[in-house]
């Protein structure tokens, strides 16, 4: 599986704001980057907290780019993944919705009322580790239905969790004309952080867009 991380920071590399709701980081230009880019994929893959902070709809905007995968024999919008131990994701969340196929990924530990509820919500639960999501093993069985080139969209726990575990190919990051601010604002990758053994990238690509620079990355 080839695993491509896209994100927006600010200029002082946040995600958001220490209250963690959605803040306009992208113009225009990187909005149709980012279309293009799902309509490249498999599957498009968040976090549960990005679930909650955002209620992401994680499909196409671009009618032409949803024809065109269809007349290429495709669905007319990738999957969409959620990285979600506990199974804590609403089930009304709108990427439970009937617009694409929807994997949650789980721990075994989730409690099993809240992943039935899910199922019934229309949800495809993929178990994969004990108390936390094993990402190796859940993109794995993924890759075994046929994801081959996952997007993953954040947030910033989730990224570090697969930089830690050497899952990431290319990273992609917008970086915009805003400063956020704050000890607890979350950053690109958050988690416990490296110590040692820090991921190499070597840079691809520089391309300004917007008001703000994209930078492309192989991990």
């Amino acid at each position: 599986m080839h695993v491509v991380v896209n994100a927006a920071t600010s200029a002082d590399g946040k995600l958001s704001s220490r209250r963690r709701e959605q803040i306009a980081i992208s113009g225009p230009e990187d909005f149709e980057r980012v279309d293009a880019l799902r309509a490249d994929c498999d599957a498009v893959m968040v976090g549960v907290g990005t679930v909650f902070a955002d209620d992401p709809h994680l499909t196409l905007d671009d009618p032409d780019r949803v024809a065109d995968r269809e007349n290429g024999g495709e669905p007319p919008h990738p999957a969409r993944v959620v990285a979600d131990s506990r199974a804590r994701t609403p089930p009304d969340a709108r990427v439970l919705d009937d617009a694409a196929t929807t994997y949650l990924l789980v721990g075994e530990a989730a409690p099993r009322e809240r992943v039935g509820a899910l199922k019934d919500a229309g949800a495809r639960v993929v178990v994969a580790g004990a108390e936390r999501t094993d990402l190796e093993g859940a993109l794995a069985e993924l890759e075994s239905r046929d994801i081959e080139r996952l997007m993953v969209e954040g947030g910033g726990e989730l990224i570090f969790s697969l930089l830690e575990a050497g899952l990431v190919d290319e990273l992609s990051v917008f970086v915009g004309p805003k400063v956020i601010g704050g000890r607890e604002a979350p950053t690109l990758a958050d988690g416990e952080g490296f110590v040692e053994g820090f991921p190499e990238l070597s840079l691809e690509g520089v391309e300004r867009l917007d008001e703000g620079v994209l930078l492309r990355w192989r991990v």
